[in-house]
């Protein structure tokens, strides 16, 4: 008999990408929290807006080092396959727990399905990098949400078989939820100005030194001299630019995390967004927000050719920053399967897998 379907969820991104694929499986399911994001703004309000079942277990791992966090997930992981001894094991997107529960699933010869497999940055300095590229090697499932993944997968010696091109569910979310996006319900609530730019900061490369941190404060100050800035402030990194003196100009605006309706309609009503975010850069390719992404590459170079996304160094985001707000441009338009169905295709490829 085939076991239960396991999705392991430990962040902001994997749980808007699994809200569709639960809902689309008609089969005995369970969720593992892990806790990797244990702010309540960055993971039980997502459950309750999305729809999501609430977590058969909170591992509640916590903050720190990759080492220490990830031999957490695996010990407790462990522990949970098994008690439920799962049929398959679902993980989404990079995060520490997608590596953990890929490997504990590898070691215990449980089948692994991931969602957003193939994608790559080709940074080997990102520890995103290193969780996609061994999650993909470990996985029966690579479920892909772009074309070029394709290629990366086939690249690496990725059997075809185990490639499938499903498109993309965090789309499917926001598609789902566009009626509740309230640009006007959002600027009320959070007293938000009619012109707004929106960042979010929080990868290890912009703000954990503080002499970096340091530098990009003072572009972003740079920013808020052109317009109003909105950060919905992550708690990666907080400290350290509030230490590099993030709060001190008029016009930046810090905010708590938001859920995930009030921080998505906060995007749709930007001028533009900032950020180093990877879902944020599908997100306003969609919205048809303006985007600068603030690192040196992306793992979702579609959002590039089919969006509103652009790389920018630091020296290069005030320059861009004000070509944007002065000439906004238009979604270039929507890339393959990105059209609210990618849920009840991963679930009918996993269906097909269990059959098989």
């Amino acid at each position: 008999m085939f076991g239960p379907i396991i999705h392991v969820l430990g962040a902001r991104p994997n749980f808007v990408k699994a809200a569709p694929v639960i809902a689309a499986l008609d089969v005995e399911q369970a969720v593992i929290h892990t806790g990797q994001h244990y702010d309540e703004k960055m993971s039980e309000i997502f459950f309750r807006e999305l729809g999501l079942p609430e977590p058969d277990v909170n591992l509640g791992v916590g903050s720190a080092s990759h080492a220490v966090q990830t031999a957490a997930l695996m010990v407790g992981l462990e522990r949970e396959f098994t008690e439920r001894s799962p049929g398959l094991v679902i993980v989404y997107g990079d995060v520490n727990s997608t590596i953990a529960a890929a490997l504990v699933a590898a070691k215990m010869s449980i089948p692994v399905a991931h969602v957003e497999a193939g994608l790559r940055s080709f940074d080997p300095t990102m520890p995103e990098e290193v969780n996609r590229r061994l999650t993909d090697q470990l996985s029966d499932l690579c479920l892909v949400t772009s074309p070029e993944a394709i290629g990366h997968l086939a690249a690496e010696g990725v059997d075809v078989g185990r490639i499938h091109f499903v498109g993309n569910p965090m789309i499917d979310t926001l598609l789902k939820n566009m009626a509740s996006f309230d640009v006007a319900r959002v600027r009320a609530a959070y007293d938000l100005p009619d012109r707004y730019v929106l960042a979010t900061m929080h990868r290890p490369a912009n703000v954990d030194a503080p002499e970096t941190a340091a530098a990009l404060v003072r572009r972003l100050h740079e920013i808020a001299d052109l317009a109003d800035l909105v950060i919905p402030l992550h708690p990666r990194g907080r400290a350290v630019l509030l230490a590099a003196g993030l709060a001190g100009h008029q016009g930046v605006r810090i905010l708590d995390p938001l859920g995930y309706i009030d921080f998505i309609a906060a995007v749709r009503g930007a001028a533009m967004v900032v950020t180093d975010s990877g879902g944020l850069q599908e997100e306003t390719t969609i919205l048809g927000v303006p985007c600068l992404t603030v690192r040196p590459n992306t793992e979702r170079p579609i959002t590039i050719t089919h969006g509103t996304n652009r790389l920018v160094t630091f020296d290069e985001l005030v320059p861009a920053t004000r070509k944007a707000l002065e000439s906004p441009h238009g979604r270039a338009g929507t890339p393959p399967l990105w059209d609210g169905q990618a849920g009840p295709r991963i679930a009918e490829v996993i269906m097909r897998f269990i059959g098989e």
